[in-house]
C-alpha cells in the first residue's frame, strides 16, 4: 500500500487578502481549518504544514500541526510542496493541498484511494459538476473536461466544452484545487520549466498535459471553498456554521 503525506503550502504575502493562513474564520486561522480537514481524512499518515513564513510557523505549532520551513525563492506552492517531498523518508505519494483552500475530507480520501487502486497512474486531482447557480464564465473557477476513463484532457479557465449545437448538453466540470502525485513524479515535475499553455492559462496543471502525463480526475460532490478575499471570509462563516 503506498504511504501518502499531505502537504498544505501557505504565503503570508497576499494581495487581496493580506496574512491570509492567518486570517481568523470561526475563531480560528484559516490555515488551522484547512489542516484540521486534513487530518480527519482516512488513507493519510501525515499532514505537514509548508511555510516559508515563521508567523506561520509558529501558529501552526501553536495549535499542533507539524510544521516544515521551506525556502523563500519558490514560485509556487508545488515548488514548496516538492521541497518537503525531498526530505521525506518512506512516503510514496503527495498530495498537496493549498493553505486557502477548505476541502472536504472525503475528498482527500478518495485521493487517497485512488492512488492505491491506479498504481500507474502518476498524479491525480479533483473536480465537481458545475450547479446552475455556479457561473460558468468564471476565471477564477477553472474548468476541465475528460475523456472516458476520466482523465483530463485539458483544463481552462473559459468554458470549455463549447457548446454549438443546441440540443447538446455536455456536463461541466469544476476543477478543485487539490493534487496527489508519487513522490518520484512529483520530484521529476518541478524540473520541467512551463510550456506556452501553462503561461498563456497560468494553471501548473498544464505542464504536465504538455509533457504528455495522464491526470486522473476524481470526481467529488462536494466543491471546495477558497478564501481570497473578505466577501468570502463571510460566506466560508456560513458554510461552517451550517455544517
Amino acid at each position: 500500500m503506498p504511504k501518502v503525506a499531505v502537504v498544505i503550502p501557505a504565503r503570508y504575502a497576499s494581495t487581496r487578502l493580506p496574512a491570509k493562513p492567518l486570517y481568523p474564520i470561526a475563531g480560528k486561522p484559516l490555515v488551522q481549518h484547512v489542516w484540521e480537514r486534513c487530518s480527519r481524512a482516512k488513507g493519510v499518515e501525515k499532514v505537514i504544514i509548508a511555510t516559508d513564513d515563521r508567523r506561520i510557523g509558529d501558529a501552526a505549532t501553536a495549535f499542533g500541526a507539524e510544521v516544515a520551513m521551506t525556502s523563500t525563492r519558490h514560485r509556487s506552492g508545488t515548488d514548496r510542496v516538492a521541497e518537503v517531498a525531498r526530505k521525506l523518508r518512506g512516503f510514496s505519494h503527495i498530495i498537496n493541498v493549498q493553505g486557502d483552500w477548505l476541502i472536504d475530507p472525503v475528498i482527500v480520501a478518495k485521493l487517497a484511494a485512488a492512488m492505491a487502486k491506479e498504481r500507474k497512474i502518476e498524479m491525480f486531482t479533483s473536480a465537481s459538476v458545475f450547479t446552475p447557480e455556479d457561473d460558468i464564465t468564471n476565471p477564477n473557477m477553472v474548468k476541465v473536461v475528460l475523456d472516458r476513463e476520466g482523465n483530463g484532457l485539458y483544463f481552462s479557465r473559459s468554458p470549455i466544452p463549447y457548446v454549438r449545437h443546441d440540443g447538446v448538453r455536455p456536463r461541466f466540470y469544476w476543477h478543485q484545487g487539490i493534487y496527489g502525485y508519487s513522490t518520484k513524479f512529483l520530484l521529476q515535475f518541478v524540473k520541467w520549466k512551463p510550456g506556452i499553455l501553462e503561461q498563456a492559462e497560468s494553471l501548473e496543471q498544464l505542464r504536465a498535459l504538455e509533457n504528455g502525463v495522464k491526470i486522473r480526475v476524481v470526481l467529488a460532490k462536494r466543491a471546495a471553498v477558497s478564501v481570497d478575499s473578505p466577501e468570502d471570509v463571510a460566506a466560508v462563516e456560513r458554510i461552517l456554521a451550517r455544517n
